[in-house]
């Protein structure tokens, strides 16, 4: 049991989505502490939802009830719960972790303006933010909010959800517009734009793979890949491995970069033991769910 544990978990891998972790809670909290609030931006997600509360509550009683920071958290908690149960342990444990260190870093850091100007505010918060987010998920971990709701849903149905996204940050913006002014929407979206632009750019979520995969358990991985991903393979049975003359299955499937950590997972689950290729950059023709989570 102890050597499967320890098989299984890799302290270069922990240090390395801890200290992602770090990065993103520290760019995260300069984000919305220096630019996002004191410009009156509103964010996308969990995260705008949360400067919506703590404006209107800070407005009708006159004064901060509640700290910008423990609202994005306990608001994310539950989704973390969602996660828990629906999309993986460690995928949680570590998106726990990057929350807590955003909340715990945006409450440490004071709020400081460094510019009036809006479109300023929205250019550098989406840059920073854009940033911090690319950089978590390269690793494999979720900066929290719709990203978890998104993953959930793709995992249980298969399904494309970049609808889902924009309907949420679509009612964010146009509820801060209503409630603040409707320049707030304007520079929201300027931020948002900036935002997913840098995310992409740092994380390259869209860029695609082609897996190649020898196993003796080819059911047992068709599965796991299916379950986790959504993701269909092709498999050619009867292959012939040349030193060893075992009978082994090739399965070829193609995979995003985002994917890639619930990828790993499933097939840690699956077949530890399974050869395994991959190819960068692929370009596919034919029937390919683009997902999208932002």
């Amino acid at each position: 049991m102890k050597k499967k544990f320890l098989a299984y978990f890799d302290l270069a891998r922990f240090i390395e989505k801890s200290s992602a972790a770090v990065v993103y809670g520290i760019l995260s909290a300069i984000a919305l502490n220096f630019f996002l609030q004191p410009g009156h931006v509103y964010s996308s997600g969990v995260t705008g939802v949360s400067q919506i509360i703590f404006t209107v509550l800070k407005d009708s009683f006159g004064r901060n009830i509640i700290p910008i920071s423990v609202i994005i958290w306990l608001l994310n908690f539950p989704l973390l719960i969602m996660a828990w149960y629906t999309i993986g342990r460690k995928f949680t444990i570590y998106t726990f972790m990057s929350i807590t260190l955003s909340s715990i870093f945006i409450q440490i850091l004071p709020s400081m303006t460094l510019t009036t100007d809006p479109i300023m505010n929205a250019v550098f918060g989406g840059v920073l933010m854009g940033l911090g987010i690319g950089y978590v998920m390269r690793q494999g971990i979720s900066s929290g909010g719709t990203d978890i709701i998104s993953l959930t849903i793709r995992k249980k149905t298969g399904m494309s959800v970049g609808l889902l996204s924009t309907g949420v940050n679509g009612v964010i913006i146009i509820t801060a517009g209503a409630l603040f002014g409707w320049q707030h929407m304007f520079y929201s979206l300027i931020y948002i734009f900036i935002n997913g632009r840098l995310v992409d750019a740092v994380f390259n979520r869209q860029k695609k793979m082609q897996v190649t995969i020898v196993t003796q358990f080819p059911d047992d991985v068709r599965d796991a890949i299916f379950n986790q991903l959504g993701r269909g393979v092709t498999l050619i049975r009867g292959a012939e491995g040349g030193y060893t003359k075992q009978r082994e299955t090739v399965m070829l499937t193609v995979v995003t970069n985002s994917e890639y950590y619930e990828f790993r997972e499933a097939l840690m689950e699956s077949d530890p033991q399974a050869f395994v290729t991959m190819a960068q950059n692929v370009r596919v023709l034919g029937n390919f769910n683009e997902e999208k989570n932002s």
